[in-house]
């Protein structure tokens, strides 16, 4: 098992630096990036600058154009001034050591920014994934035990509803209906917590801040219930119909005893496999529509402002961060296989 473990993570480095070098190439190719954008700036203010002091400015020079010592001065400043294979290794150097540099458009560290939008996305991503689970395992149990009854066919109708509907026009529909649209004023719209939030005590506080995550919570995990639910009570009314379940029902062993002594242990495994990789990426997810909707200022709507704004120290050093995040998962995820199932080894693959 160790030489599996080594082998997985020996190969996530060519699996990591593929995927940099491939998104550090597109992004040499895209249009308007930070240089070009500095300088369109500069352009426009100059011309203003020249209809009022009669063109002065040492910078903007009429139908010259910009100063070419200026704008190498503005590609050095970027670090464009160097060719693209040089400017590729120094950043996968300072990124071995998780040194992301610093913001184009928010002047600030990538790392201090993440840090500072990972309140909102751990809320949305955790609290979705506990609800998830705890609703969705209990709830396909149930189902496959009662497979084909008027409780199985109408749940399965709700679930698969909620599963249709696209989470931004469930949160849409969430505000008309709860939050002050057209009908009841119940839940704030607005943030994580409210404005007055540090001057409440703690239980205020923490009320505060569940009665904010209310909706957002809800439009975020009802798209997820059906895979779940239906995944449980697929695994589950599989292993039900085995020969050794009905052997253990012949010995007189109840039917709580069966279900939950021998069939759990077996139904779970393609389930809680999965949960090592969903619980830590849940601390990281965004959803742009989301965030927007409800005015939570998270990773989804950090993500797309640096697509839009070229911020590449952000889009590259998130990339870099989310990727490794996401290779440990899917290593975690095949070891957990061998913790839920001592029947399953890595023997064959190390050989």
């Amino acid at each position: 098992m160790f030489a599996y473990i080594l082998r997985r993570i020996l190969l996530m480095i060519p699996t990591l630096f593929g995927i940099m070098l491939i998104t550090f190439t597109v992004t040499q190719f895209v249009p308007g990036g930070p240089v070009e954008r500095m300088l369109a700036d500069m352009q426009r203010s100059s011309r203003g600058g020249a209809e009022v002091s009669g063109g002065g400015s040492n910078i903007y020079q009429g139908n010259k154009g910009l100063d070419p010592e200026r704008i190498q001065e503005i590609r050095a400043m970027y670090g464009f001034d160097k060719p693209p294979v040089e400017r590729f290794i120094s950043m996968m150097g300072n990124y071995l050591v998780f040194d992301f540099g610093k913001s184009y458009y928010h002047h600030q560290s990538v790392v201090d920014l993440v840090i500072s939008k990972l309140p909102v996305s751990m809320s949305l991503g955790l609290w979705s994934f506990l609800i998830v689970y705890g609703v969705c395992i209990p709830l396909g149990i149930k189902k496959a035990v009662r497979d084909g009854s008027r409780f199985d066919v109408f749940s399965s109708t709700m679930i698969l509803v909620g599963y249709a509907i696209p989470g931004f026009v469930l949160a849409i529909v969430l505000i008309v209906l709860f939050g002050g649209g057209s009908f009841w004023n119940i839940f704030p719209l607005r943030g994580l917590v409210s404005d007055n939030w540090s001057e409440l005590s703690l239980v205020h506080k923490i009320l505060d801040y569940l009665w904010h995550m209310v909706l957002p919570i809800i439009s975020s995990a009802v798209g997820s219930l059906a895979v779940m639910t239906l995944l449980t009570k697929n695994s589950f009314l599989e292993e039900i119909r085995k020969q050794y379940v009905l052997t253990a029902r012949a010995k007189g062993l109840s039917e709580n005893r069966v279900l939950y002594r021998h069939v759990f242990r077996n139904a779970i495994i393609p389930i809680i496999t999965g949960f090592p990789g969903s619980f830590i990426t849940a601390f990281f997810t965004g959803s742009l529509l989301i965030e927007t909707i409800f005015s939570l200022d998270g990773m989804g709507l950090l993500a797309y402002q640096s697509i839009l704004n070229r911020d590449y120290p952000v889009v590259l050093g998130t990339l870099y961060f989310f990727t490794i995040i996401g290779l440990i998962s899917r290593l975690l995820s095949d070891l957990s296989y061998v913790v839920v199932d001592p029947r399953i080894t890595f023997e064959s693959v190390e050989q």
